[in-house]
């Protein structure tokens, strides 16, 4: 590609395909979005890479992020997920899945969607940064802090203000990729 990208994607196939492709992209799907959540979640402490390397073993270990699913678990449900290599095997991170996913569930009740009440912090719309290099972008903003101190509140656990900046990215309410990457007008 002559196009230049955000350098954070590095010369790793997996994440240059994820920046290209995904990142950034106006995301609206419930399940798509805990999905989203529950891997910047998983993150903490770790890099985006080891987690991003690990998705599809999520996807399959966490029940393709069936909501309903996960919300079912039970102790013992969650001892085996601690036991399979395909995920993180931190056990507050795993519990904190199935916690989000009840929570996730009673935002779905009360709002209709899991969508109406993320996309509630940007207003429905994306909000289009323009920085010119990374060192300028920040790791939390008003908005990353007010949509955690709810979802804190809702039961939501993994949810600080920087990880809801990061999922605000990932997920397209925010566009972060620089002015001068191919994908900065694209999304």
């Amino acid at each position: 590609m002559s196009c230049p990208r955000c350098p954070w994607a590095g010369d790793d196939p997996l994440m240059q395909a994820y920046h290209d492709h995904e990142w950034g992209v106006p995301l609206h799907d419930d399940r798509a979005l805990f999905e989203l959540l529950t891997l910047e979640g998983a993150q903490a402490g770790l890099s985006w890479r080891t987690v991003l390397h690990r998705r599809q073993g999520y996807r399959q270990v966490f029940d393709g992020f069936d909501l309903e699913r996960i919300a079912a678990y039970t102790p013992a449900d969650i001892e085996a997920r601690r036991a399979d290599p395909r995920i993180i095997r931190n056990r507050a991170k795993i519990q904190s899945t199935v916690g989000n996913a009840r929570a996730a569930l009673r935002a779905i009740d009360e709002l209709g969607s899991f969508d109406a009440l993320i996309w509630s912090f940007v207003d429905g719309r994306p909000v289009r940064n323009a920085f010119q290099n990374l060192d300028a972008i920040p790791s939390e903003t008003d908005a990353s802090r007010a949509m955690s101190r709810d979802l804190r509140h809702r039961g939501f656990k993994f949810v600080g203000p920087t990880i809801c900046y990061a999922f605000m990215q990932a997920a397209g309410l925010v566009n972060d990729h620089l002015v001068t990457c191919f994908r900065y007008r694209e999304v």
